[in-house]
């Protein structure tokens, strides 16, 4: 049997209702299906992300320590292994086995208690970052995965719902120039395959390298789009600029698009935000406010 951790039950309750009840009723029989069909067995206590249980395991063929990730398959986990399979270990942890029926992945063990939030000078996180960006984002983008320019054009159109709803003159025109510097770049949303969601948390510390990047949400775009969480993580108001700089020194990218790339992430998570209620954070406008004076 494996453990379910509290927490994980917890997130699939409040955020999933009957579907993520189901998810976790479903867990250990999915969980004995796969450690029976894959040859392992558990090595140590479960543990979890955002929606995800992963069990640490070792493969009963050869020995080799591994973790079984099981998660639902929805739009962002379903082209998980198909850009693992890209990357192939460079830049990001390797996949060892998949099911693309049910999402559960089979990866290498990385080191889950050392990530790159970890790390004493923030400085030193922002150019690991910039190097993995520029090898994950030479590859070649597989057939199959979403796109940036449709994610863009859908972003648009629910900034024009949603901005004239937000309370704050400031913020509104701040946000709606924004959605102006996304508009100019749209047309061209880039061929690159992108991770998405690299910030601190999914680099974590390895054997076979010193940092490897987990849990991509991919699709294919401009490589300006990834800048954003390596700005948010560890806010610092003064740093946003160096190391917005640094970030498009390393990848070679070109500022003006990756400012407006970056502006549109900044838009795509106030979106979310006024559409649930709340006032988009401070420290996302910040940036924009930087990125744009």
């Amino acid at each position: 049997m494996i453990d379910i951790p509290a927490g994980l039950i917890a997130q699939h309750e409040r955020y999933g209702g009957e579907e993520g009840r189901a998810f976790v009723a479903a867990l250990p029989g999915r969980a004995e299906r796969f450690l029976d069909g894959w040859g392992l067995r558990p090595d140590g206590p479960s543990m979890y992300g955002r929606c995800a249980l992963v069990v640490p395991v070792l493969r009963t063929g050869d020995g080799a320590r591994a973790v079984l990730k099981l998660q639902d398959v929805d739009e962002e986990t379903v082209g998980e292994p198909v850009a693992l399979r890209a990357w192939d270990g460079d830049g990001a942890v390797r996949l060892l086995d998949s099911d693309d029926e049910t999402g559960t992945l089979l990866l290498e063990r990385l080191d889950a208690g050392r990530s790159l939030a970890d790390l004493p000078d923030s400085r030193e996180a922002i150019l690991v970052v910039a190097r993995l960006l520029a090898r994950l984002t030479a590859a070649e983008a597989p057939a199959g995965l979403r796109h940036l320019g449709d994610i863009a054009k859908g972003l648009l159109e629910r900034a024009a719902v949603a901005l004239p709803r937000h309370p704050d003159p400031a913020e509104r025109r701040l946000l709606t120039d924004c959605a102006a510097a996304l508009r100019e770049v749209a047309s061209e949303p880039g061929d690159r395959l992108l991770h998405w969601d690299l910030h601190f948390e999914n680099v974590l510390a390895s054997d076979r390298a010193p940092w490897l990047a987990i849990d991509p949400k991919p699709l294919v775009g401009d490589p300006g789009f990834e800048l954003f969480p390596a700005l948010w993580n560890r806010f610092d108001a003064e740093e946003v600029r160096p190391r917005f700089d640094a970030l498009t020194d390393i990848l070679g990218l070109d500022r003006a698009r990756s400012r407006a790339w970056t502006l549109g992430r900044v838009l795509q998570n106030a979106v979310w935000t006024i559409e649930d209620a709340r006032r988009p954070g401070a420290a996302q406008l910040e940036i924009a406010r930087r990125l744009l004076s």
